[in-house]
C-alpha cells in the first residue's frame, strides 16, 4: 500500500497552500467587512478579486473526476487539496469548488442533456452563476428521503412542481439561477423510484424565497440557506433528469463525492484549530508555566494529532474505492467518513476553544464558526443515526 502522493497532488498541494497563505487567510477578515458594509446579500468585491486569481493560476475546477471538465483528478488526489481548501470558510468558492455547486456541476456532466450542459453547466464551470439543491421538507423527517412529499406532476409538455422546502443551500445567493429539485412523479410506484430531479431555474413563476435560515446564528452569507415555496411551478418536460423515478440513482451519484469533499474540507478545519491550539499554548501563560507545558493540555494536542490522521486515513481509504471498485461497493466507507470525520473535528475544535478560553468563543478566532460548522455537519447528507444503521446493516449482512 502506498501513502505517497503522485507528483502532481504534491505540486497542487504546494500551490494551493501558497495561494492560501498569501492571499485566503488574510482576507478573511477582509471578506466580512465588505458583506457588513455592502450587504450580507451581496457578493463581496474581494471574493471575485481572489476568485479571478485562483482562475488564472489554475487552481480551478479541481474536483470532477473522470471528467473532461474538470483537472483529470480521481478522488483519492482531489481529497488532501479539498483539505486544504477547507482550512477557510471562504476558501472553497475561490476554487470553484464549494457546496452545492461541485454536486450540481457532477449531476450535469454525469446525467445532464448537451443542451443543459450548455445552459447551466458551463455558466457553473466559469464561476458566473452559483445553484442551489431543493430536497429536505419541514413537514417530514428528510432523513428518510422516502418521506419527501413535493409533488412533480406530468401536464402535457411541462411539469407541474409543488411543495415546501427548506435548508436549500445557495438560494440566498443573488447568482442563483438554477435550482435542482428533488420530488415524486409517482407515489404509487416502487419506494425508490417514486422520486425524480427536475431542473427549476430560480425566476420561474411560482418560486418563492420564503426566509433565510441561520445555522447557530451564523447566516453563511452571501449564499445562505433558506425555506422556498414551490407554488404551481411550471417548467418544460426536457427539464428532468435521467428520467422519472430515477432520483434516488441521481442522488447516489451524487452525495458519495459531496461526502468525501465535506469531510476532507473538516479535516482541514480540524489542522487549523490543532495549529490555533498549539500556538496559543506556547505563547500563554498559567500558574506559573506555559499552557503548552500543562499535562492536559498536552493530552489535547497528543490526541487531536491522533484522531486527525485516523480520519483522514478512513477518508482516503473510502476515496481510492470510490475510485477502483466504485461508489456502491464503497458505501459502507462512505457513511463510515461521514460519521467519523464530523466527530472528530467536533472534538478537536472543542479542545482548541478549551485552550483559547474566552477568545475561541468570539469571533477574533475561526474556531466558533468552525465548530458549529462540524456540527451541522453530523446533519448535513444524512445524520449520524441513518449512516450508522447502513454501516451496520451491511456488518450484519456481511458476517454471517
Amino acid at each position: 500500500m502506498d501513502f505517497e502522493f503522485s507528483p502532481k497532488v504534491k505540486e497542487l498541494q504546494a500551490r494551493l497552500t501558497d495561494f492560501m497563505d498569501e492571499n485566503v487567510y488574510k482576507n478573511e477578515e477582509v471578506f466580512e467587512e465588505q458583506l457588513n458594509k455592502n450587504g450580507r446579500w451581496t457578493i463581496p468585491p474581494i471574493l471575485e478579486e481572489l476568485k479571478t486569481k485562483a482562475k488564472k493560476d489554475g487552481l480551478w475546477n479541481l474536483f470532477l473526476p473522470e471528467s473532461d471538465y474538470g483537472a483529470g483528478l480521481k478522488n483519492i488526489e482531489y481529497a488532501p487539496l479539498c483539505e486544504i481548501m477547507g482550512r477557510s470558510p471562504i476558501g472553497a468558492e475561490i476554487f470553484n469548488c464549494s457546496a452545492p455547486d461541485t454536486g450540481n456541476m457532477e449531476v450535469f456532466v454525469r446525467y445532464g442533456t448537451e443542451e443543459q450542459k450548455e445552459k447551466w453547466l458551463k455558466p457553473l464551470l466559469n464561476g458566473e452563476i452559483r445553484s442551489s439543491f431543493a430536497m429536505t421538507e419541514p413537514a417530514v423527517a428528510s432523513s428518510d428521503a422516502s418521506n419527501i412529499q413535493g409533488s412533480i406532476l406530468r401536464d402535457g409538455d411541462d411539469y407541474v412542481i409543488n411543495a415546501r422546502k427548506w435548508w436549500t443551500s445557495g438560494a440566498m445567493d443573488p447568482r442563483c439561477k438554477v435550482i435542482i429539485f428533488m420530488g415524486k412523479t409517482d407515489p404509487n410506484a416502487d419506494k425508490y423510484k417514486q422520486q425524480s430531479m427536475i431542473l427549476i431555474p430560480k425566476d420561474t413563476n411560482g418560486v418563492k424565497v420564503l426566509r433565510h435560515l441561520p445555522v447557530f446564528g451564523y447566516d453563511d452569507a452571501p449564499h445562505g440557506h433558506a425555506e422556498v415555496d414551490f407554488k404551481n411551478v411550471r417548467v418544460p418536460k426536457e427539464n428532468i433528469l435521467l428520467g422519472e423515478g430515477r432520483g434516488f440513482e441521481i442522488a447516489q451519484g451524487r452525495l458519495g463525492p459531496g461526502r468525501i469533499h465535506h469531510c476532507m474540507r473538516s479535516i482541514g478545519q480540524a489542522e487549523r484549530a490543532l495549529e490555533l491550539m498549539i500556538s496559543r499554548a506556547k505563547s500563554r501563560v498559567a500558574f506559573g508555566k506555559t499552557l503548552a507545558e500543562q499535562g492536559v493540555v498536552m493530552d489535547h494536542i497528543a490526541t487531536s494529532r491522533s484522531e486527525i490522521d485516523q480520519a483522514r486515513l478512513l477518508v482516503l481509504k473510502a476515496a481510492h474505492m470510490m475510485d477502483t471498485v466504485g461508489n456502491k461497493v464503497a458505501r459502507k466507507e462512505i457513511s463510515m467518513i461521514k460519521v467519523v470525520v464530523p466527530n472528530m473535528t467536533s472534538k478537536v475544535v472543542d479542545r482548541a476553544i478549551q485552550v483559547h478560553g474566552g477568545a475561541g468563543i468570539s469571533a477574533d478566532f475561526p474556531l466558533a464558526y468552525a465548530y458549529a460548522t462540524a456540527r451541522y455537519l453530523r446533519i448535513v447528507d444524512g445524520p449520524d443515526d441513518v449512516h450508522n444503521m447502513s454501516i451496520a446493516k451491511l456488518e450484519l449482512r456481511n458476517k454471517n
